[in-house]
């Protein structure tokens, strides 16, 4: 019995001498772990209220769209773009190539280009290949557009048929 207490109070007097000669390792060490378990909630509610408003821009773009106030709009979609919010900004690409908002293909181009940076799902990347393959065939260089429909095919995509036929058209 006596021996058990005499391993306690050495294991004591271990603990406090480790805390003391390493006081602010331990703090850092308590700080990180803390910090760590917190990140994942705040991040996650933070990606939701991110998402909320874009939600909202993206609804705002398409209510000016309709009642005929493109330049405001353009503004509000190109926001969405450079966002590059996974769902938001291929959608708001959308609907500029749709609407035919800008007549600058430089600039389309390049939000092509921003699409190309998130990472999508790799259907979703293809069909946004195959739109700036048509884009490129229909405004730019056709033979552009020709090597990105031919690397899709080459890469077995599940657009690859359509891409055959566009090829082939």
């Amino acid at each position: 019995m006596e021996e058990n207490t005499t391993n306690k109070h050495e294991l004591k007097d271990k603990l406090l001498y480790f805390y003391k000669k390493h006081k602010f390792k331990v703090f850092l060490v308590i700080f990180l772990i803390i910090s760590v378990i917190a990140y994942f909630p705040i991040s996650g509610i933070l990606k939701e209220k991110k998402n909320s408003f874009l939600s909202e821009k993206y609804i705002d773009a398409g209510l000016l769209l309709a009642s005929g106030e493109k330049e405001k709009s353009k503004i509000i979609l190109e926001e969405i773009i450079l966002s590059k919010n996974k769902f938001y900004s291929p959608l708001a690409l959308k609907i500029i190539l749709e609407s035919n908002l800008y007549k600058d293909n430089k600039r389309i181009i390049n939000f092509f280009n921003i699409i190309d940076e998130i990472s999508l799902e790799e259907s979703q990347r293809d069909l946004i290949l195959i739109k700036k393959a048509l884009f490129l065939i229909n405004n730019v260089n056709k033979d552009q557009g020709e090597k990105i429909l031919k690397r899709l095919i080459e890469s077995n995509s599940d657009y690859k048929d359509i891409a055959e036929e566009l090829i082939d058209n």
